[in-house]
């Protein structure tokens, strides 16, 4: 019990210390009033910092939304002309083995001293499928570049016709 009410004494001691130091301190109401409009100036210029960053982050999330719309596109784009690809060089590899097989059967008849018109008409059908394959590609990888040129042109070029504003140019 004796150390709490030292401890209370020790308490009254400080407390009375802290209040005639306090009034022996001269008033500084216009001390106290320069300070306060100086932190109200400071408030405002935070406010206003706050207001420009919130501007600056709402451009640069409309900066990504935009760019994210883009590559989104991109990206559509990009596998639709994959899914032609794919098309195309599945077409291409029948072709190929289809000529391969009619190749060893013409090749297999003339080592029997045969001549099968059948076998040769086959062997011609297939090399004119592989061709039109062959052009089918060609056109795929010439419809791939066109569009990068495309995507290019509109990139650079605000002015440029784009698809949706293109009606029925095919070649």
């Amino acid at each position: 019990m004796s150390d709490i009410s030292e401890l209370e004494t020790r308490i009254t001691t400080a407390l009375e210390r802290i209040s005639s130091g306090l009034s022996a301190l001269p008033p500084q109401a216009t001390g106290a009033d320069d300070e306060i409009a100086r932190l109200k100036a400071a408030l405002d210029d935070e406010r206003t910092t706050n207001s420009q960053m919130a501007e600056r982050l709402k451009a640069v999330q409309h900066s990504r939304t935009e760019e994210a719309d883009r590559l989104h596109k991109e990206l559509e784009r990009l596998t639709a002309q994959l899914a032609t690809d794919e098309v195309v060089i599945t077409k291409m590899r029948q072709a190929n083995a289809d000529l391969r097989a009619n190749n060893d059967a013409l090749r297999n008849a003339v080592g029997d001293g045969v001549v099968d018109a059948e076998l040769v008409n086959a062997s011609m059908a297939t090399e004119l499928e592989g061709l039109r394959v062959a052009q089918a590609a060609d056109r795929a990888e010439l419809d791939a570049v066109l569009g990068e040129l495309g995507q290019l042109i509109a990139e650079n070029d605000p002015d440029a016709p784009t698809e949706s504003k293109k009606e029925g140019t095919d070649a």
